[in-house]
């Protein structure tokens, strides 16, 4: 719970400035809660009550007028929402991501493993969103009736108060047994799913070895739990009722009671009703709200953070991150196949990249050439052998020392300028011009409307992302540079533009080469062919490699405009 409350809290500090917008939107959108009551009320007494109906109608449309206002504004806290969810999700599935690639290759989870994970993370995020949604608009909505209510008639909350206080702290006290029950039964659901999918992939063989009697009654027996964790949860969801009756209705009761008191102490008639608007028209409805949000989306979010924040290592097996002195690449005997039965993709290889050398990988696909990035980088270790990066394993040098940019490029929800200074959140700005001006996406910035653009991922093309990403490694501190096929998506042109920008920039440059050009523009060359390796320059290749000298003899330069 500790480390749950952590990451929401992180997620809510991350920029003040995002609360204090949504704040201020906040509270024009509980304008009308404030209104409400004296508009009800002013109307009747000064208005209806008085043959006046002009300056009652006056006073309602002021109320229309509030309400519209509040309209506009629940709109933007919306968007203000957003601003704060998104990051919280960014940061679970990173989580998820970097768990998943860190396991053992023997043990790494399977697919569906890493999709269920994904899958806690989209629910997280919603019940966030919902979350934060709710509670602001409670806190909001209470203080504004609260406020009404001292101004419209101060004796009004002996009546409305102690009542909605305690329905309120009935529905808190039953929210740890609810978060127990929810979790309890999320646990049975996904283990009878599970069990349900194994029974179904093996159905022929059950029915073949007999055995369907005893997997029905295993089956029965998970059915029974998960319905007994829906009976549970059923029980300790009835408090949520009660607390509806106690802390949002039995106030109205309360108050049609108290009539005869408030009349006799000189509050009129309007007022009365001005009261009731408040707690029918906010306060109910503020409360149900609440214990909606937080009895289902709370829960939830309580849920999916248990199961996404668990599944990080223990702090003892946590991997220390050591800045190398110095960026030579070395691997020593490297094996590494995917799974123990599988057939190596990188088989005994010994390869040392000095500091401030530029290699290109060339081969056939399914050579091992992403195998290799991914090993230099950390990202996949060795069955067989080590992979240095200055002596120290590739999995535990800093992150800040090296930078991978596989062939997907990864742009996330935000502005251009966020994506651009992901790994360099201080950039000034000069930098951040030369970077974007040296890999040649001025034009780009151009076109998506500057730095402050928002950017939406699946509205942008393959290239356009590639050349986001490549600025956003280029600025990096990272001295030691991994292009994936990189710019496989670019025209000749900006990719020669882009891998020209790395090669000037200094530190050492790994291209898993897309075209031969990328080849070409490197000082050396490794061609990898499953167990065979050879490493030279182009001209060495041509004449000793047949493999090499093939590729070359296919290649077709594609025309540069």
């Amino acid at each position: 719970m500790n480390r749950t409350w952590a990451a929401v809290k992180k997620a809510l500090v991350r920029d003040p400035r995002r609360l204090v917008r949504l704040g201020l939107w906040s509270l024009l959108e509980a304008a009308p809660a404030f209104l409400i009551g004296h508009a009800v009320a002013r109307a009747i007494e000064d208005g209806f009550a008085r043959a006046e109906p002009a300056i009652g109608l006056g006073w309602l449309a002021a109320l229309g007028v509030t309400w519209l206002a509040g309209a506009v504004a629940a709109r933007q806290v919306v968007l203000a929402v957003a601003a704060v969810a998104e990051p919280f999700r960014d940061d679970l599935l990173a989580h998820v991501v970097e768990g998943a690639v860190r396991d053992e290759p023997a043990t790494r989870r399977d697919s569906a493993a890493v999709a269920r994970a994904g899958l806690q993370v989209e629910l997280a995020r919603d019940a966030f969103a919902a979350v934060v949604t709710t509670v602001r608009g409670f806190v909001f909505t209470v203080v504004s009736v609260v406020l009404g209510l001292l101004t419209l008639a101060p004796q009004t909350l002996v009546l409305v108060l102690p009542p909605f206080v305690a329905g309120l702290a009935l529905f808190l006290t039953s929210l740890p047994s609810l978060a127990r029950r929810q979790r309890a039964f999320l646990v049975a659901d996904e283990r009878l799913a599970e069990a349900m999918t194994d029974m179904a992939g093996g159905l022929r063989d059950i029915e073949a070895c007999g055995l369907s009697e005893r997997v029905a009654a295993r089956l029965g027996r998970q059915v029974g739990e998960q319905a007994g964790a829906a009976r549970a949860l059923a029980r300790v969801t009835a408090a949520r009722t009660a607390a509806l009756a106690v802390g949002g209705w039995l106030p109205v009761v309360l108050v049609l009671a108290g009539t005869p008191w408030l009349l006799d102490g000189g509050v009129g008639a309007g007022v009365i009703v001005g009261t009731l608007a408040y707690v029918t028209q906010s306060l109910a409805p503020a409360l149900g709200g609440l214990v909606q949000g937080l009895g289902v989306s709370g829960i939830r979010l309580a849920a999916s953070l248990g199961r996404i924040l668990s599944s990080a290592p223990p702090a003892g097996q946590a991997r220390a991150r050591i800045r190398p002195p110095s960026l030579e690449v070395r691997l020593d005997a490297v094996t590494f196949a995917y799974g123990p039965a599988s057939a190596p993709v990188v088989d005994g290889l010994d390869l040392v990249v000095p500091e401030g050398d530029h290699l290109a990988v060339v081969g056939p696909s399914g050579a091992g050439k992403s195998t290799l990035a991914a090993l230099v980088s950390g990202m996949l270790r060795p069955g067989s052998g080590q992979a240095l990066i200055g002596g120290v394993p590739a999995d535990q040098v800093d992150p800040a020392a090296r930078v991978l940019i596989p062939q997907e490029a990864y742009v996330f929800h935000g502005t251009l300028l966020e994506n651009l200074a992901y790994l360099r959140e201080d950039a000034p700005r000069p930098a951040l011009d030369a970077a974007v001006e040296e890999v040649g996406a001025t034009a780009l910035v151009t076109e998506l409307g500057g730095y402050d653009a928002r950017l939406d991922p699946a509205a942008l093309s393959a290239g356009q992302r590639q050349l986001i990403a490549l600025v956003r490694a280029y600025l990096a501190p990272a001295s030691l540079t991994i292009l994936d096929e990189a710019t496989c998506h670019l025209d000749p042109a900006a990719e020669a533009r882009a891998e020209g920008a790395f090669a000037r920039r200094g530190g050492t440059l790994i291209v898993v080469a897309h075209r031969l050009t990328s080849a070409l523009r490197a000082r050396r060359i490794l061609l990898m062919d499953g167990a065979q390796t050879l490493i030279g320059t182009h001209d060495e290749l041509v004449r000793g490699a047949p493999l090499y000298a093939d590729l070359a003899g296919h290649w077709h330069p594609e025309p540069v405009s």
